[in-house]
């Protein structure tokens, strides 16, 4: 697989998982991230792996970025949309800017990113866009109105891309995992994670993130080119759609 990827959200947790499995299936990788500069030097020493700061809920940004890595890395093949914050709160008590920053950074940004390299790849006949939603965004969650609604936003985007795309040999898909071991997750008190969260999982266990990222690099192979406008389920059966 010989191809040039974007990864947002791409040099921590899930992301970085998803970097590093496309570079080792033969992809050209370009990381963006949002603020963390440490991090990322540290992600780019270890993997080699181009990295770009770009604030993804501002359009012209991202066009600037994506016009930056075309230039010097080649035209983007495969997009993989996995940027995304939470800013938790029940909603008698969410403030418009929790809404907003959610929505920003969750939901607009997959307009942002993938609207300047969409005619790129109609053009030249082939693209891979894959977004990371979330089983939050299949279920709901208390406290997360604003992520919860985001995540189901690009199932929604997923469907409706997918269909545009098809006659172009463009696939659209959507990941949703479900509790996944990284550092926010890992944070939680363990007590809770056994208590509360583990018992909600048939599996037992957290996922890992290599195992969203084997998710990714199925669908964006070349042999995965029937395969559009699906939502993959990755969370232990948590929740069976």
């Amino acid at each position: 697989m010989t191809r040039i990827a974007v990864v947002t959200g791409g040099t921590r947790g899930i992301g970085a998982a998803i970097s590093k499995a496309l570079k080792a299936k033969g992809c050209t990788v370009a990381a963006i991230y949002a603020g963390n500069d440490e991090a990322a030097k540290a992600f780019k020493a270890e993997t080699g792996i181009a990295v770009y700061k770009c604030d993804v809920s501002s359009y012209d940004t991202c066009a600037a970025t994506l016009k930056t890595i075309e230039a010097e890395i080649g035209p983007v093949e495969i997009l993989v949309n996995n940027a995304g914050i939470t800013r938790d709160a029940m909603f008698h008590k969410m403030t418009p800017q929790q809404w907003q920053e959610v929505m920003s950074t969750n939901l607009n940004s997959l307009f942002n990113m993938t609207q300047p390299i969409w005619s790129g790849m109609r053009d030249r006949g082939f693209g891979r866009i894959v977004c990371i939603s979330s089983i939050n965004g299949q279920k709901g969650q208390m406290g997360q109105a604003n992520y919860a609604a985001a995540k189901a936003g690009e199932i929604g985007f997923v469907k409706s891309l997918a269909q545009e795309g098809a006659a172009k040999g463009i696939t659209v898909n959507a990941i949703c995992p479900g509790y996944i071991a990284t550092e926010m997750v890992m944070a939680v008190p363990q007590e809770v994670r056994e208590k509360r969260i583990l018992p909600l999982i048939p599996m037992g266990r957290l996922g890992e993130p290599e195992e969203i990222a084997r998710c990714v690099t199925f669908l964006a192979a070349d042999d995965a080119s029937f395969i559009t406008g699906a939502t993959l389920s990755a969370n232990g059966g948590q929740y069976m759609v």
